[in-house]
C-alpha cells in the first residue's frame, strides 16, 4: 500500500524484483522497488510523503516506509510510466538497466543499481507520449506511444 497512482509495473525476469512507476500528486514522480526476497506488505509512503518529501514535516513519521529508488520533479516530467528491466542479449551494455519514461515529456530514462545507490541516465528525449513498455520473450524491450507506435529500445 502507500501508492498514489501506480502506472505500470513489472517483474525483473532474472531477479524477480518488482518495479512500480507511481504518478505523484503535485511535486514528484517516483519509481518504487520491492525485492523478490521481501515478504510483502511494504508501505510506499503515500499520503505521508511524495517522493522523499513529507507533506507535513511536523507529523511525518517515516518509520516503516519504503522510500522510492528514484524520483524526479515536475520541471523534468509530469507523469511517470513504469517500464521493464532489460534482459535481452542484443545490447549487452543495457543488461540490468530498468527503463521507464514520462508520458507528458516523452523522456525515457534508465536506472542501474551500483552497489547500494541507483544511478539514472536519460536515454532519450522522444517526441512520443510514452504510454507503456513491453518485453519480448527474448528479453528485448519496446516502448508504446499513445498514438499507436511501437519502438524498440536500442543501445
Amino acid at each position: 500500500y502507500g501508492l498514489r497512482n501506480p502506472w505500470r509495473f513489472s517483474f525483473d525476469r532474472t531477479t524477480g524484483d518488482l518495479y512500480i512507476g507511481d504518478v505523484g500528486q503535485g511535486s514528484f514522480e517516483e519509481i518504487d522497488r520491492q525485492p523478490a526476497s521481501s515478504s510483502g506488505g511494504e508501505n510506499y509512503g503515500w499520503n505521508i510523503m511524495e517522493g522523499f518529501a513529507c507533506y507535513n514535516a511536523t507529523t511525518c513519521d517515516q518509520t516503516g516506509l519504503t522510500l522510492p529508488i528514484h524520483t524526479y520533479g515536475r520541471s523534468v516530467g509530469q507523469s511517470v510510466t513504469g517500464g521493464n528491466v532489460y534482459r535481452g542479449s542484443q545490447y549487452p551494455a543495457l543488461q540490468g538497466i530498468y527503463f521507464f519514461g514520462d508520458y507528458v515529456t516523452g523522456r525515457i530514462w534508465g536506472l542501474r543499481q551500483v552497489n547500494s545507490a541507483w544511478e539514472d541516465h536519460e536515454f532519450t528525449n522522444s517526441p512520443y507520449n510514452v504510454a507503456s513498455f513491453g518485453e519480448a520473450e527474448n528479453g528485448e524491450l519496446y516502448v508504446v506511444d499513445l498514438g499507436g507506435g511501437v519502438y524498440k529500445i536500442r543501445d
